[in-house]
């Protein structure tokens, strides 16, 4: 199904069930760590998606959003995708959070590989990933912890699914990020509450303005 080569690794992420990690209904613990306001969305790149911008689009879904099945990312060629993300400073990644489906275009090999702007799908599929993971087929949010001690000054990442549960093509409804983000060159900073969903809201790049609390009597924040 997949045009691309692919070479065997050792499992060394976690398999979340069906009935694990769903924080549909548990808002607070997803909002805490939130890096939602520190993500460089203009940035964002997504290889071998359908619809251009679909990739960048659902990362910019706030929390409140996260159930909703548009805009969704769906591959183009085969069943493959390659994301690179950017933050806007340095962070120490707790988890990834992703909504897919529980129908066979659900993602199920993911490869995470950090601070690497060369990655094409020839060589994500040759690497050993930073951490690699089995996704479960579910509709719910899966709240995924990554090592910690191997995710401790990301500036970027970059997720590659490499195969899915059996369709031609692989999509993907919501992704999300929690960790502890820091200037680079200043000390951590724990983010309780995202900003308002508008990224043009958010703390200026380059600038250690906290505009936490702006988001306090908005929408209810997002991811």
């Amino acid at each position: 199904m997949s045009t691309h080569c692919h070479d065997e690794h050792d499992h060394s992420g976690h398999d979340h069930g069906d009935g694990g990690h769903d924080h549909s209904d548990d808002i607070t613990p997803a909002l805490q760590y939130s890096l939602y306001q520190h993500i460089s969305f203009d940035d964002i790149t997504t290889l071998n998606e359908a619809e251009a911008g679909s990739g960048k689009a659902i990362v910019k879904k706030t929390w409140a959003e996260r159930l909703e099945e548009r805009p969704e990312l769906e591959s183009d060629t085969d069943e493959q995708l390659l994301m690179h993300i950017p933050f806007t400073g340095q962070v120490k990644l707790h988890s990834i959070l992703i909504r897919t489906s529980n129908s066979s275009s659900a993602p199920q090999t993911l490869k995470v590989f950090i601070n690497r702007d060369d990655l094409d799908f020839s060589t994500a599929s040759d690497l050993s990933p930073t951490q690699e993971f089995s996704l479960s087929q579910t509709s719910g949010i899966q709240d995924i912890p990554v090592k910690r001690a191997l995710f401790g000054k990301v500036q970027s990442l970059n997720l590659f699914v490499e195969d899915n549960y059996g369709d031609d093509v692989t999509n993907i409804s919501y992704l999300g990020f929690k960790g502890d983000w820091m200037q680079l060159g200043r000390a951590p900073t724990n983010i309780l509450y995202e900003a308002a969903a508008n990224p043009n809201d958010h703390a200026v790049k380059g600038t250690s303005v906290n505009q936490m609390s702006s988001g306090l009597g908005g929408r209810g924040g997002g991811m």
